[in-house]
């Protein structure tokens, strides 16, 4: 792969890694990668804030169909921004057939974050999505692509059709992607649909093709990939279980410890003898924020190494500033804690949750929220007894969850991540009560180890640091 960067800085949460953020990577030279996830809602909040700066104006007014973007604003744009405790406009959640607004919205938000990324360099920029929160992914898709996307990344899931996705996108033909549903049965229509001239505005030539990532954790995943997927897979980030976010289960029988973590073993690290012999390029992710780590994996055979919490606590991250600070000044006195929850998740996956006084880290502030599920980015689709397709989430309401026929065990320890990650960045939803939601931080189990980013007496710095320190 001409001219692959080797420091891929990992797409993270919910906006955490927004367009500001990458922008700055990508202008030095490396990947800068946006968070793809929930970017519809991060978008409407924006605008519903009054759009601070002007900066989603400036990304719309590329947007080749400006009806859309007209339409778009006048929906959620308030110019003023709203009042205090004014909760945000509750957006419908996605199911199999959506609404012509709901995707106008999604591909206007991913544009606009991938052009903005973009400004200023010559460089490219990718976009990261999570595989399990299938249903707005193809308009996604198509908006990145239409922002000149440069690279596309992909885990949390086998994201085995995203290629041909791709290929058919170039020349905005139609495109397909399969739905897990539980349940279904053959002759079920599972199949998600996305036509992009049914919302084209004029003609357009064809697409650059970005280049594809997938985001494995075992070598048979990686291998399954190159075998099975229609179109191409360029290479791989292989992400270790040290990695921030959602990580991959363990291989056999989950165990935890006595705080309560997943336990990973021998079984789950990489045979990366195997890697190299699938002959495409590949970064190493999970603990490799180091000048040491950097050349063990150059010297492992990897094309470089893929960043993410070192990158999540500096300057340009879009992490709430009092989060990022407690959390830095922790690392420092190195009282950081980070653990790998096996239930707050409602995907299943275990996911990295950082230790944080006033954050819903704490049991205890979280058992006070009441138990709601309005974002449905996580929900699982299931076949009902009448043969349709329904939603449910293990975080939403655990009566709620069981009269759907999910198993009331499964919602016990469930975190709302959704609404507590769009919290983390700032743009909580304000609920009837008049209280904010609560944040929820994810970080790598390295976290004590950015100190190493810190200029001498400071608190702070900026991923020119992170790039700086990483390749001296």
């Amino acid at each position: 792969m001409n001219g692959a960067p080797m420091i891929i800085q990992g797409g993270m949460g919910v906006g955490v890694s927004s367009w500001r953020l990458a922008g700055a990577v990508s202008g030095l030279g490396q990947l800068g990668v946006v968070s793809g996830a929930a970017l519809d809602q991060i978008f409407a909040r924006r605008l519903q804030d009054g759009d601070p700066g002007g900066h989603m104006r400036r990304g719309a007014e590329r947007f080749p169909f400006q009806r859309m973007v007209e339409r778009v604003w006048k929906t959620y744009y308030n110019p003023g921004g709203r009042a205090p405790n004014q909760p945000y406009k509750t957006l419908p959640m996605w199911v199999k057939q959506n609404r012509p607004a709901m995707q106008m919205l999604c591909m206007v938000a991913n544009f606009v974050e991938v052009s903005l990324a973009r400004e200023g360099h010559g460089n490219p920029v990718g976009i990261n999505y999570l595989e399990k929160s299938q249903l707005p992914h193809l308009p996604s898709l198509y908006g990145a692509m239409l922002a000149g996307v440069g690279y596309v990344l992909m885990g949390a899931g086998i994201p085995i059709k995203i290629p041909d996705a791709i290929d058919r996108f170039i020349d905005h033909e139609p495109a397909t992607y399969p739905l897990t549903v539980i349940g279904a049965q053959e002759g079920d229509d599972t199949t998600l649909r996305f036509a992009p001239r049914e919302f084209m505005e004029c003609d357009l030539p064809p697409l650059q093709r970005p280049a594809f990532l997938a985001i494995v954790a075992s070598n048979t995943l990686a291998a399954t990939m190159v075998k099975k997927t229609q179109g191409r897979v360029d290479g791989f980030i292989v992400e270790g279980p040290s990695a921030g976010g959602h990580n991959a289960p363990p291989r056999g029988k989950l165990h935890v410890n006595e705080a309560g973590a997943v336990v990973y073993g021998e079984r789950d690290i990489v045979d990366l003898e195997k890697m190299r012999a699938l002959n495409l390029p590949f970064w190493l992710a999970g603990g490799y924020a180091s000048p040491e780590k950097l050349r063990e994996a150059l010297a492992a055979g990897a094309q470089g190494v893929q960043i993410g919490t070192a990158f999540a606590f500096c300057d340009e991250s879009s992490l709430r500033d009092d989060y990022k600070r407690a959390l830095v000044e922790k690392a420092a006195a190195r009282q950081a804690n980070v653990w790998t929850d096996p239930l707050a998740s409602p995907t299943g996956f275990p996911f990295k949750v950082a230790s944080l006084e006033g954050t819903l880290s704490q049991d205890e502030l979280y058992a006070e929220r009441e138990r709601v599920c309005d974002l449905g980015y996580l929900r699982e689709a299931y076949r009902t007894p009448s043969g349709k397709i329904a939603f449910r989430c293990a975080s939403e309401p655990a009566k709620a969850y069981a009269a759907k026929g999910g198993d009331i065990e499964n919602a016990v320890g469930r975190k709302c991540i959704c609404n507590a990650l769009l919290a983390t960045v700032g743009l909580p939803q304000t609920r009837k009560d008049g209280n904010p939601e609560g944040g929820l931080v994810t970080a790598g189990d390295d976290l004590t180890e950015i100190v190493r980013f810190l200029p001498p007496g400071q608190l702070t710095y900026t991923a020119a640091d992170v790039i700086s320190t990483l390749t001296r």
